[in-house]
């Protein structure tokens, strides 16, 4: 992909990503692996988390890792992904505590290009004044989705979310919510002025960026994710990758262990698509640690 934003990207993947809202023909290719034991599996599937209605309907291989599971497992449990509480909390995470203004955080020249971004948008940049960069750059983020008609309530998560409800399947969390800010809130200043750049840059330039990055995932395309996106935010911003995405999949582990000791209890697993791939991935711990991996993909080519 050329010239990713990948603070932006992996906090968007990781946490709350984007896509576009163009029509396809065909379902999208499912980044979809089976963790095995001697007795019952785990399904790993790598999710975004706004999609579009042409996002759906989902390949045959999802549903039917979905009706194999007896339980599914999600970043956060949904009862907290869907509690009015969440964006209290975020937002309490985002008040300012450090010394001095926002303004003098970013300097003349974002400043200058978050104010023009404000009033184009009719955004009140004395509310944003209050808060941390990083939750002006996912709000600038989320507002430039909204532009292009997407919706959380058609993300993956959500959408197996509401699917378990309604199966009477049990979901569970493998954090919490605050321990999920907490990654976000923890971000060097450096870090969260590149990531609000980033977002301005892209609303600036269009969503070309976004696009490509959507259009890798549609097709399922580990290689130009892991590539891309992923092995440029190692590459660039070490400290952030490791705590984004190592220290959380490493957390993880233990939850999806037991899950596998557990008799014939098939469980979905639906997170970010960046916790599934590279050395550092959930699937590749899993494979290291000696269970059968297998991907799931019907439609990939042999």
């Amino acid at each position: 992909m050329s010239r990713p934003f990948p603070l932006l990207a992996a906090a968007l993947l990781a946490i709350a990503a984007v896509v576009s809202a163009a029509a396809h023909a065909a379902p999208p290719v499912p980044l979809l692996w089976k963790v095995s034991d001697a007795d019952n599996s785990v399904y790993l599937l790598g999710s975004f988390h706004l999609l579009g209605k042409d996002d759906y309907p989902l390949s045959k291989d999802v549903e039917a890792a979905f009706a194999d599971a007896e339980a599914l497992m999600f970043e956060l449990a949904p009862e907290e992904a869907n509690s009015p509480a969440l964006l209290a909390q975020m937002m309490q995470a985002a008040q300012r505590t450090r010394p001095g203004s926002l303004q003098q955080d970013l300097g003349p020249a974002l400043w200058t290009e978050l104010d023009a971004y404000a009033t184009r948008n009719g955004l009140p940049l004395a509310q944003l004044a209050t808060v941390e960069p990083w939750f002006v750059g996912l709000t600038v983020g989320l507002l430039e989705m909204g532009k292009q008609g997407l919706d959380p309530a058609l993300g993956l998560d959500r959408h197996f979310m509401d699917a378990a409800g309604r199966a009477g399947k049990p979901a569970a969390g493998l954090e919490r919510a605050s321990e999920q800010i907490g990654v976000l809130a923890g971000m060097s200043l450096d870090e969260q002025r590149q990531m609000l750049a980033e977002a301005l840059e892209e609303a600036r330039e269009g969503p070309s960026k976004t696009r490509e990055l959507h259009a890798a995932w549609r097709a399922g395309d580990v290689a130009r994710l892991r590539d891309g996106m992923a092995a440029e935010m190692k590459r660039e911003y070490p400290a952030l990758y490791r705590r984004i995405n190592v220290e959380r999949n490493k957390a993880w582990l233990p939850r999806l262990e037991a899950r596998l000791a557990d008799k014939d209890d098939d469980t979905l697993v639906v997170v970010g698509a960046l916790h599934l791939l590279g050395e550092d991935g959930v699937v590749e711990q899993l494979r290291k640690k000696g269970y059968r991996v297998e991907r799931i993909c019907s439609a990939c080519t042999p």
